[in-house]
């Protein structure tokens, strides 16, 4: 068994609306709570973040499935949207939807990548760690530029 660590420094100098900072070995960034929620807005916010860990986990584990089924892609672009639903003062990260847009070399592919595009949701380790708390949709677009 292989076990990987990563490392998070965090400082946060104030109260609610002040601004921290975050630091791992590739991201350093500063952090607050977003406007949405009447937070000074500065950097990111651990809304943001978790829809960024969701999304490139499940881009790379797409792109990895095509990869391994020897499936020709020309573009892999995506947009992914969260909803945090807040009731009664009650935060709760309800759901994301992710929505790549393939484009692949062969038409013979297409089948085969709308099955992957929904599989990799199920096997991306982010989608497994939120399972049963988040909503994750996938709604795919795949386009051939026929040979």
């Amino acid at each position: 068994m292989a076990e990987h660590y990563f490392y998070l420094k965090a400082n946060w100098p104030g109260n609610r609306n002040d601004v921290g900072e975050i630091q791992t070995a590739n991201l350093h960034t500063k952090i607050s709570i977003p406007k949405e929620m009447e937070g000074p807005g500065i950097g990111t916010n651990p809304d943001e973040m978790l829809l960024g860990a969701a999304a490139t986990c499940y881009i790379i584990t797409l792109a990895a499935m095509m990869e391994r089924s020897n499936i020709a892609k020309v573009k892999l672009d995506m947009e992914s949207t969260a909803i945090v639903d807040v009731t009664n003062g009650v935060f709760t990260y309800k759901k994301i939807t992710h929505r790549p847009i393939i484009t692949l070399l062969n038409k013979k592919d297409v089948a085969i990548t709308n099955r992957l595009a929904l599989k990799a949701e199920q096997t991306c380790m982010i989608s497994k760690a939120l399972r049963g708390n988040v909503d994750i949709v996938v709604e795919p677009t795949i386009q051939e530029i026929s040979e």
